[in-house]
């Protein structure tokens, strides 16, 4: 699958060929799919670890509308994985601190900050405008309101979670599945433990963010094998990635054949508690 990307209104400079020279080169990128990177738009669900290298990647390879929610503060505990931030930028605005970073990276690209939880309320009209959706959330509510928003919307959505020293990855396309289709219902509240509580190894975040961002690029680009229906596990202590297939469930509450769920639902009180403030 490629999105559909409107490459009429930005071509390149002289600049920026000698920017990206080194992807303009490979004959499935070339001008045509630099433009389609120049010219899409791409909101990232959180500026912590996963969202950090997925950001930077994807502003470094020449997307040209990153849009960032996270209503967080950068705090000394995120430092070690979420490498949009600097000691410096302890205490403010996680979404001031990564708009900074990555306008130094590539002055090209558009930073929208979105300064404000997602919620039921903002989350049709934040995804709305974007062409792909990563989401780097570590909490059940957040993980549930973007699926439902993307599938609803009919935008593609690409998806991480790290633990320890474990991460996931997949990619949710329209009419072909979704997150619920994998998880039906969210666990019990506390058990399943967030990165706050059960750890998470520094440099985990950088790998799976970064498959997040290549996954983005290979649907903007329309090239290569995405993720679609299936689930890319990585345990970084033996060194191995395994894969699950993922099937459609014609009985899923959003994307089966009936569906029960329409709209944008109460997600604190489906998943038993609220949606935490850190995000991976």
């Amino acid at each position: 699958m490629a999105v559909e990307v409107d490459t009429n209104h930005r071509v390149l400079t002289i600049d920026q060929i000698r920017r990206y020279q080194r992807q303009i080169i490979m004959p499935e990128v070339g001008s045509p799919g630099q433009r389609r990177l120049l010219n899409s738009k791409v909101l990232l669900i959180g500026a912590g670890g996963l969202g950090s290298p997925a950001a930077l990647y994807l502003g470094a390879a020449g997307v040209g509308t990153l849009g960032v929610v996270d209503f967080d503060v950068v705090d000394l505990s995120n430092l070690h994985r979420q490498i949009l931030h600097g000691h410096s930028d302890v205490g403010r605005p996680k979404v001031e601190s990564a708009a900074e970073t990555l306008r130094e990276i590539n002055p090209d690209a558009e930073i929208v900050a979105y300064n404000e939880p997602l919620s039921s309320h903002n989350a049709l009209d934040i995804i709305r405008p974007y062409d792909i959706v990563l989401n780097g959330s570590d909490n059940f509510p957040t993980r549930y309101l973007v699926n439902d928003a993307c599938y609803l919307l009919k935008k593609p959505l690409v998806d991480g979670m790290i633990v320890r020293f474990e991460g996931q990855a997949t990619v949710d396309e329209p009419g072909k599945g979704c997150y619920r289709c994998l998880f039906p219902e969210p666990p019990p509240p506390g058990a399943v433990p967030s990165c706050a509580e059960a750890g998470v190894l520094g440099v985990l975040p950088g790998i799976v963010g970064s498959i997040q961002a290549l996954e983005a690029i290979k649907l903007i680009l329309g090239e290569g094998t995405s993720l679609v229906n299936r689930l890319l596990i990585f345990d970084s202590l033996p060194m191995e990635f395994r894969e699950v297939k993922i099937r459609r469930d014609p009985n899923c509450p959003v994307c089966g054949d009936e569906p029960t769920i329409t709209e944008l639902i109460d997600y604190e009180a489906f998943c038993g508690g609220p949606a935490a403030s850190a995000l991976s």
